[in-house]
């Protein structure tokens, strides 16, 4: 059970993890964890859990066919540091860029492609 909404952990692949992303598309993915291991963080990703889809009902009860396979287009991102908390490590300034940087909101959002950490979170022009 999770301390509140932003400290989630739960097994992913038979691993206790804290949840880093729920719902998130491949190219997300490959962001996050590329960065995450970047910071020496073992990532684990799962297919995000399809909708469940009825099967296809005929008008003889027996030829019922199965739902069809849906393949995954988001996924759930979660490291094995089960402490781990996105909200934190983000304003607690724990994660660095491969550029040395220090991650920023916006970097971690993927609003910017260049960590400004330099600029203070309260200067961002939008106060």
């Amino acid at each position: 059970m999770a301390i509140n909404k932003n400290h989630e952990f739960e097994e992913l692949d038979g691993v206790k993890c804290g949840i880093v992303e729920k719902n998130v598309p491949a190219e997300r993915v490959a962001f996050l964890k590329e960065l995450l291991e970047f910071n020496k963080y073992t990532v684990v990703v799962v297919p995000s859990p399809a909708p469940k889809a009825a099967p296809v009902k005929t008008d003889n009860a027996e030829d019922e066919t199965p739902a069809p396979e849906v393949v995954p287009t988001s996924f759930t991102v979660g490291v094995t540091d089960y402490t781990f908390n996105p909200i934190n490590a983000i304003f607690g300034r724990l994660l660095k860029s491969k550029s040395g940087h220090v991650v920023t909101l916006a970097y971690w959002q993927q609003k910017e492609s260049v960590s400004h950490d330099d600029v203070p979170y309260f200067g961002n022009g939008t106060g």
